[in-house]
């Protein structure tokens, strides 16, 4: 099978395709390269022979139509979007062009080449839920709070409209919060951990009483892989960690792992802890049902929560040659105020 995947040197898109090289799938990575991407993700299969690279913007919509018809996939995964939703509060500009617009380029250029297309999107279309609601389900209406889970929401519709009008062979995943390595340095455990270490104050949003549901990215990669293989056409699943709780209480776990990998000199890391201003239409909780992949595709989390924390903290400490040139870029690191 020759697999496109799009977006695939960010951090869930480059999990996906180390596995899918790993079974002996042949990849083709479209990614524009934008701030959060990084090609040093995937330096593990570069120069492997079912990997090939193109340097390409989904908002190009001749760019993305020659590539598809030149390499007749028979599937394309579609990851590439902007994702941080402050930046999305900040300029929603580019979540529009790209989670909508994109979006539009790369499904009808699967349409022309008839390849099947799996979407993958976030719980976050479905708004938030008081503490206690039921977790979200496939068919939960959506009701989304900031401009990326707006613009996510609108990709959604987008894939469900040309799978019914145009017949394109398409599936829906919407994921919860994922976590591990090669992770961007701005997104909420890398903060915490790179926080730590710089011995600068911990940002929390609120009072912390957030909660969200937490996904490892090799659960999530897998979990991909199977409903592209074993989805039903048409079908959306949503993929979750089991793994509730609430920010603060995130932010106390991973502060305990670095005191025990690296301690502090005096004090302990959530010394560091300091609360600041709630950032506009903060959903207050995301849970995720993921009963329905569990029973028809037999996937569920594999990663317990312990062994994905401790693990993700350790790669962060043992590789920061990966995240200190990320700090520079477009001011990422003055940004968080670690430098």
């Amino acid at each position: 099978m020759t697999l496109i995947v799009t977006g695939g040197c960010g951090f869930i898109g480059s999990e996906l395709i180390r596995q899918a090289i790993s079974q002996g799938r042949n990849i083709i990575n479209i990614d524009a390269l934008t701030y959060a991407a990084n090609s040093a993700n995937l330096a593990a299969v570069e120069n492997n022979p079912n990997y090939a690279f193109k340097h390409v913007d989904i908002r190009d919509s001749s760019a993305i139509q020659k590539v598809l018809m030149d390499a007749k996939p028979e599937a394309v995964i579609h990851l590439a979007a902007e994702s941080h939703v402050d930046r999305s509060i900040e300029g929603a500009a580019d979540f529009i062009s790209t989670n909508i617009n994109g979006t539009f380029n790369v499904l009808e250029a699967a349409r022309q080449c008839g390849a099947k297309f799996l979407h993958v999107s976030t719980d976050e279309v479905y708004g938030d839920l008081s503490p206690r609601d039921p977790a979200f389900t496939e068919t939960t209406p959506y009701a989304p709070s900031s401009p990326y889970s707006a613009s996510k929401a609108a990709s959604d519709h987008l894939v469900r409209a040309w799978g019914r009008t145009y017949d394109l062979p398409v599936l829906i995943t919407n994921c919860s919060n994922n976590y591990g390595p090669f992770q961007f340095p701005e997104k909420l455990i890398p903060v915490i951990i790179l926080s730590c270490l710089a011995e600068k104050p911990i940002p929390v949003y609120g009072k912390g009483e957030n909660i969200r549901d937490w996904l490892y990215v090799g659960d999530h990669a897998k979990a991909l892989l199977t409903v592209l293989d074993k989805g039903t056409l048409g079908e959306t699943y949503n993929i979750g960690g089991n793994n509730e709780r609430r920010n603060i209480d995130l932010v106390h776990t991973i502060c305990a792992i670095m005191d025990a990998e690296r301690p502090r000199r005096s004090g302990q890391y959530s010394d560091l802890i300091s609360f600041v201003t709630d950032r506009p239409g903060h959903d207050r909780r995301y849970a995720v049902n993921a009963s329905k992949i569990k029973t028809e595709l037999e996937w569920e989390p594999t990663i317990s929560a312990d062994d994905g924390f401790t693990a993700t903290v350790k790669w962060y400490l043992e590789n920061r040659n990966w995240w200190e040139p990320l700090l520079k870029r477009s001011g990422v690191g003055e940004r968080l105020g670690l430098i």
